[in-house]
């Protein structure tokens, strides 16, 4: 890494006298010579400037001519100097330390301390001065209000010998003593010992700008921080130990006996440049040069400017010290400094590209801040819209930046050999790998760029803005594709695409679909084709849901369900249960796609997909008409499940449509074994068995439609139950007894009608219906005959059932009231329709059927207490033995009887109560008033005194008793004549 930095150039040829010590004030220089003079130098006027314009601060690029002579400036020959120009002094060092004003030369002050002086060194930013002579270190604070030309002592210290480097390290003085190097606590003087200098080159102690300091040890300069401690990779390697090192960022610069060497502060410290000077023994730094002085002449080091040691830098490959340069420049060439980073940074990366450092090449482009799509076209692997143009080149905007040999680094294949490499090295796995940690750090700002563009037109859109008729009107869930007009988000679509095809091609299918699950704008045609082949279905599924492409989404999803389903392949990932769980967002937006797709998840899982009717509030009335005209065979399954889950969320209708369906299953079935003659009424197959629940659980169908299709010789059971819902309780339990013979069934209708009227209806009026299948025990020839009368005039006139029924109930019960001569009273027990249902009041014929009487006394004993007794006696034959009703009769008495003691015991507790109620009123209307001598009349205002009194109502207004009489007296007077005055 070798450059000019610097320029050399002779300032002073043959200086008359040895030159001691130099220094540069302005654009003059200040020469000690040995003879104690000081010989002020300036530019030769009568020679051409090679310099850039006239600065009076700086040193100029001429040779100088000597201006005049400050004689007898020092007695002895001067040691060093320094110009402080923040305070117009300046330090000389001879015998002792002198300060003098600027620019006369006038010695202001000497310390006498520093007699003896041989180091010093100035804090400019505290005024501070320290020296050390012999075994002392002093320490001077420059204060112009201070008494005695401004210098106060400050501190004196000891020290283990002769200090032979000093400086100032923050707030201590690091001070090299014989071979060892020092930190002197400035407060209280404590010496801590830090390393050795080494066994040839005596201590060299240089401070940095920003507060570290480099201490010499033999031929290598080592970096510590304030507090001592080395810098991590902080050396320095000189070819031999210097005499001395000043610092000039970025640069420092030693001087050694032979040559001056110019390294630079950026790790590793390398040599930038070498400048021979023989001879040359003092180093100082002006403001705008390095001046190096021999015994006779004076050189001027002036730095090369930036933009050209950046071109050197540039030109032979060494980017990194360039883009170190590019950060000198000044603030005014900001946009130059800009360009030439980018540039720089661009030209490294194809340097670190084709030399296999990809991550490094992709850091540079990234700084650069090239176009993605130029550094796609290094990836012939990856493929872009259509739409977009790949350069072979940068275009003119970005080749502005950079210097016309960048197309010397651009990869040139000579053969097809070559070629190959080159597609092969690009291709590999590295290279990819760099591109996809490109594109995520790029990405960042380019999607929220193009959110932000996208939520401006939705704003643009919804607002009504003219201009935005021209967009494209696409509405977009997400991002939906992206108009030819949208510049972010084609960037974006570009970045993402190659990024997922990236992930893919380095077998990071987690990365890719984790890439899809985010805000994305992959372009759907290449990245579908790309997923598909590799078998990424569950990237292709998130590729299709963030287009908003459900229907795609859900045919894809669907056929992996059923691959899973033969091959067992994708069996734990995809199931029915993914169909159903991307269905739910979809229930509030698009719900006929949601019926469409769930016919076949409603087969797998009906519970689960209800649950997804519901949660997604889709009306059961949609989805019982999709699937009546779709999916006929689902329907009745979908309202059975519906009724299960929730039956408040099904309607009359469809419950009706339900019981419906079921029974059409069943009426199919009836005609089957009808025809094959093996039809048994107590015969039940599932189908019939789920009519019969749906039946008896729902209220919303309607019964009267139901039993014109019921057949007249069947379904005796459906029949009951349709005749209960229709409150013909009589017509259900004559079904029950005569025509399915099972009684139980009857006494659990009756159960049942009981249990669900006794928090409606009196108990007695439900209690009735024991009371008619009573009747009907005891009449089973006439309940029969009732029975078919009624199924007739039901099947022959529909629309007017329920009304015949009722009709013909009335007409046999009048007719029967002529044929109940042996039932004493049996015209009390008719029960009005309007409670339970029209009863049939005969107990049986003289030479009629058998009397069901075993059924009567097995009744009357087991619901005893929901059977009014006196009713009952009435209605039962007259033979019948009484020791037969003991079962009855018995827990009957024992619970009248219990009631009445209760009864007895109640009111005596409520007289008792009552008795009470009334003594404590006598004992509140006694009342008892205090009469004290103070007590006064409230009308006349005088003592009651002895005199008769009244008391009001209040207990507490007393009156006199003729004031109380008088007072009553006036209020009938003024009555009476207001009412005269009417």
């Amino acid at each position: 890494m070798v450059h000019n930095a610097y320029d050399s150039f002779k300032l002073i040829n043959n200086c008359p006298t040895k030159i001691d010590a130099v220094e540069s004030y302005g654009s003059k220089l200040l020469v000690g010579c040995s003879d104690g003079s000081l010989r002020i130098y300036g530019p030769d006027s009568s020679i051409a400037d090679q310099s850039p314009p006239f600065d009076p601060l700086t040193l100029r690029k001429k040779p100088y001519a000597l201006e005049r002579t400050v004689e007898w400036f020092s007695k002895k020959a001067l040691l060093s100097m320094k110009v402080v120009e923040s305070r117009g002094l300046l330090l000389s060092l001879s015998e002792s330390i002198a300060f003098h004003r600027l620019p006369n030369f006038e010695t202001i002050v000497v310390i006498a301390k520093a007699k003896g002086a041989n180091v010093y060194s100035w804090d400019d930013r505290r005024g501070l001065l320290c020296f050390a002579r012999q075994k002392r270190v002093c320490i001077f604070r420059h204060d112009v209000i201070c008494i005695g030309h401004g210098f106060l002592e400050v501190k004196e210290f000891g020290v283990p010998d002769t200090v032979k480097s000093i400086s100032w390290s923050g707030e201590n003085i690091c001070v090299g003593v014989r071979k060892d190097y020092m930190i002197l606590n400035a407060t209280n003087g404590a010496l801590s010992e830090v390393f050795s200098s080494g066994k040839i080159a005596p201590p060299l102690v240089v401070p940095l700008p920003s507060g570290e300091l480099i201490l010499g040890k033999e031929n290598i300069g080592v970096l510590v921080d304030q507090n001592v401690k080395l810098v991590q990779a902080g050396r320095i390697c000189w070819s031999e130990a210097p005499i001395a090192v000043v610092i000039q960022k970025p640069y420092a610069i030693a001087l050694s006996p032979r040559r001056v060497e110019i390294h630079s502060l950026r790790v590793p410290y390398p040599l930038i440049q070498t400048i021979v000077l023989h001879d040359a023994c003092h180093l100082i730094k002006s403001n705008n040069a390095i001046v190096v002085a021999s015994n006779n002449s004076v050189y001027g080091l002036f730095p090369v400017p930036l933009g050209a040691q950046i071109v050197q830098l540039t030109a032979s490959g060494e980017f990194e010290e360039a883009l170190a340069l590019c950060k000198l420049l000044p603030p005014k060439d900001a946009d130059l400094r800009v360009a030439r980073e980018r540039s720089i940074h661009t030209r490294y990366a194809h340097y670190l590209f084709d030399n296999g450092c990809y991550e490094e090449a992709m850091e540079h482009f990234l700084a650069s801040q090239v176009d993605i799509i130029y550094v796609l076209s290094l990836y012939p692997s990856i493929v872009l819209p259509k739409t977009t143009t790949i350069p072979k080149r940068l275009s003119p905007d970005d080749s502005s930046c950079l210097s016309d040999d960048l197309e010397t680094l651009l990869p040139q294949p000579s053969d097809s050999d070559e070629n190959a490499a080159f597609e092969f090295k690009k291709t590999s796995h590295n290279t990819l790998m760099a591109l996809i940690k490109y594109l995520q750090k790029k990405g960042y700002n380019i999607v929220e760029k193009a959110a932000a563009e996208g939520m401006e037109e939705v704003v643009l859109d919804a607002i009504g803005d003219n201009f935005t008729s021209a967009r494209s009107k696409k509405s977009n869930k997400r991002h939906g594709n992206i108009p030819i007009n949208s510049a972010a988000r084609h960037m974006a679509a570009i970045l993402d695409t190659a990024l997922l095809q990236a992930l893919l091609l380095t077998g990071q299918p987690s990365a890719a679909l984790e890439l899809l699950n985010g805000l994305n704008y992959c372009d759907v045609k290449i990245c579908e084709e790309l997923l598909r082949n590799g078998n990424h279905y569950a990237a292709l599924l998130e590729l299709y849901k963030s287009n908003s492409m459900h229907r795609e989404s859900l045919k894809l999803l669907h056929q992996l369900v059923e691959e899973s389903k033969r091959n067992q392949s994708h069996a734990e990932e995809f199931g029915p249960e993914a169909i159903i769980e991307y269905l739910k967002p979809l229930c509030g937006t698009d719900p006929m796609l949601v019926l469409e797709f769930s016919l076949f998840v409603l087969e797998n899982r009906p519970t689960q997909t209800i649950e997804l009717f519901l949660s997604g509030n889709i009306p059961a009335d949609m989805v019982n008409a999709y699937l009546k005209q779709h999916a006929p065979n689902m329907q009745g399954r979908y309202l059975e499940l519906m009724l299960a889950m929730n039956e408040n969320r099904i309607s009359a209708n469809l419950q009706n449509e339900m019981v419906q369906i079921s029974l059409s299953e069943v009426l199919e079935w009836y005609s089957e074994l009808s025809a094959q003659q093996m039809w048994d009424e107590k015969a039940y197959s599932p189908t019939r068995k789920k009519l019969l629940s749906a039946l008896e659980s729902i209220s919303g169908y309607n019964p009267e439609a139901l039993l014109e299709h019921l057949p007249p010789d069947a379904l005796f059971e459906e029949r009951a139950i349709l005749f209960g819902k229709m409150n013909q309780h009589e017509l259900a339990l004559s079904l029950y007894v005569h025509k399915l013979h099972v009684p139980e069934l009857a006494l659990a209708y009756c159960d049942r009608v009981y249990d669900s009227a006794v928090h409606r209806l009196p108990v007695k009026s439900s209690g009735n219906l024991y009371l008619t299948l009573l009747q009907i025990y005891l009449n089973p020839q006439k309940t029969t005959k009732y029975f078919e009368n009624s199924i007739m005039n039901l099947v022959s006139s529909s629309n007017t059932s329920t009304q015949k029924v009722s009709s013909v109930a009335s007409l046999k019960s009048k007719v029967g009231r002529k044929k109940i001569a042996s039932i004493e009273g049996a015209e009390d027990m008719r029960i009005s329709p309007s409670n339970t249902d029209t009863t049939i009041e005969e107990s049986s014929e003289e030479g009629g059927s058998t009397i069901m009487f075993d059924r009567v006394l097995d009744l009357l004993s087991r619901r005893w207490d929901r059977i009014n007794g006196a009713y009952a006696l009435k209605i039962l034959p007259r033979e019948t033995k009484l020791q037969n009703l003991l079962p009855f009769l018995g827990p009957l008495v024992k619970k009248s009887s219990e009631a009445y003691r209760n009864s007895s015991v109640i009111k005596s507790l409520r007289q008792t109560e009552s008795l009470q109620v009334k003594d404590e009123l006598y004992n509140q209307r006694k009342a008892t008033v205090k009469i004290s001598r103070d007590s006064t009349c409230s009308l006349c205002d005088k003592k009651i005194g002895t005199t008769v009194f009244a008391i009001y109502p209040n207990r507490k207004t007393l009156v006199h008793f003729v004031c109380f009489r008088d007072s009553q007296n006036k209020k009938v007077v003024t009555r009476g004549s207001l009412l005269k005055k009417r």
